[in-house]
């Protein structure tokens, strides 16, 4: 190590600039090793290190997002429960999911969002949502989800057609233009985003085509959130069944309806709701597969860049068939006196079931949290009065439909 010589103009060796590098450090001698490794070092490497690496440097990207949307889902229950004690009632009388949203919407359009906390919120939006929503098939067995299904699937496909059939005209009579208009009717009908996003390149809609509808979904699929269980607990009377159907007809988005179905379940006791509000949504979702083909058909062309093939592949909602296997484990675990022919007993196996879904209303939780923390309303407000328009159309139709058709069809479920 080369010596630190001091200043002999002065006599003090205090003078020398070189010690400045030094100030810092334990008692003045110079740090050997950094916090960080050196491009030598990871040369070194084998490849299983530059894995673990990589693996560990995207947990420091997202760890600040999903704690802070863990922090703010947390404070939601606090404040839900400090609310139903002040006021002396026994159970929550207001949702801690929706306490959240409301809190992460309050936070990003008062002081706004930092960067460092963007990569985990879009973890917890795009892949810690579909896992939960994917554990929650534990709480059905194939046949109640198919008892479910049957039911919903007239429903969800008079809600489809009415949205595609509809709102493109709608958007034809003020002058819309037309991909605009069926990216807002297919987002509306199916689900959500999703939806969007996978249709955009097939119609080859820009990126503010784009941008305007994911707006218009987000905006009033965020409304129906906080509205919708209400105002379905008291069209159908509290049934918790024909409040699922509806709300996973008549919300947006997977995260909404998910949390729609959240709130209710918590709001008013009946998580009977979650359940059928899951499957009817999860029901929707597979209908991509089907009208992303028949919309580059209606078309006719497609960008060269990118295939159908592609396309079906984006649209495919990988996380349905989560739910499916999960409560097709369900099933067999429910077969026969004892668990899996005896390798758990009943109570464990009781417990795994409420830990799983006990787990699955975290993350959901945590991803509605995130849901309101990514909401501007500054973006909002640049859509124009147009697309809103067909926004709320949209939304309104699919809902009325959605209305009629519970209505109609729904007991059968019960």
């Amino acid at each position: 190590m080369d010596q630190v010589r001091p200043n002999r103009s002065t006599g003090d060796p205090y003078s020398n600039p070189d010690l400045v590098q030094y100030l810092d450090s334990l008692e003045g001698l110079p740090d050997v090793l950094g916090p960080g490794e050196t491009e030598a070092e990871r040369e070194r490497w084998a490849r299983w290190q530059h894995v673990g690496n990589a693996l560990f440097a995207r947990f420091g990207e997202v760890l600040p997002g999903v704690a802070l949307a863990l922090a703010i889902a947390a404070v939601g229950g606090l404040v839900a429960d400090g609310f139903s004690t002040a006021l002396g009632f026994a159970g929550a009388p207001l949702s801690p999911i929706l306490v959240a949203i409301l809190l992460g919407l309050a936070i990003r359009n008062s002081i706004g969002l930092p960067a460092i906390f963007e990569a985990g919120l879009s973890l917890a939006l795009k892949r810690l949502l579909r896992v939960g929503v994917a554990l929650l098939g534990i709480r059905l067995s194939l046949a109640a989800a198919g008892t479910i299904g049957l039911v919903a699937l007239p429903i969800v496909i008079g809600c489809i057609a009415t949205a595609l059939l509809l709102v493109t005209r709608i958007g034809r009579a003020v002058h819309l233009p037309p991909r605009l208009a069926t990216l807002i009717a297919v987002g509306t009908a199916i689900c959500g985003n999703s939806a969007i996003v996978a249709l955009a390149p097939t119609i080859e809609a820009t990126d503010d085509e784009v941008s305007y509808a994911v707006g218009c979904v987000t905006l009033f699929g965020l409304v129906a959130l906080v509205l919708h269980p209400f105002l379905a607990h008291t069209l159908f009377d509290g049934d918790p069944t024909l409040v699922g159907l509806f709300l996973g007809t008549a919300v947006h988005d997977t995260a909404q309806v998910a949390g729609a179905g959240l709130v209710y379940a918590e709001q008013f006791g009946a998580p009977e709701a979650l359940d059928a509000a899951t499957v009817t949504k999860l029901q929707r979702n597979m209908f991509m597969v089907a009208v992303i083909p028949a919309m580059a058909f209606a078309v006719r062309k497609r960008r060269p860049d990118t295939s159908l093939a592609s396309q079906l592949k984006a649209a495919i909602p990988l996380f349905v068939f989560g739910f499916i296997a999960m409560s097709l484990i369900r099933t067999l675990g429910d077969a026969g006196p004892e668990p899996f022919r005896g390798l758990l007993s009943r109570a464990s196996w009781d417990a795994l079931i409420a830990s799983t879904t006990d787990l699955a209303k975290l993350l959901l939780t945590v991803a509605m949290a995130s849901v309101g923390l990514g909401t501007s309303f500054a973006r909002l407000r640049g859509l124009g009065l147009r697309p809103l328009a067909v926004g709320l159309a949209a939304a309104a139709l699919v809902g009325a439909m959605s209305f009629v058709l519970v209505s109609l069809i729904g007991p059968y479920a019960v």
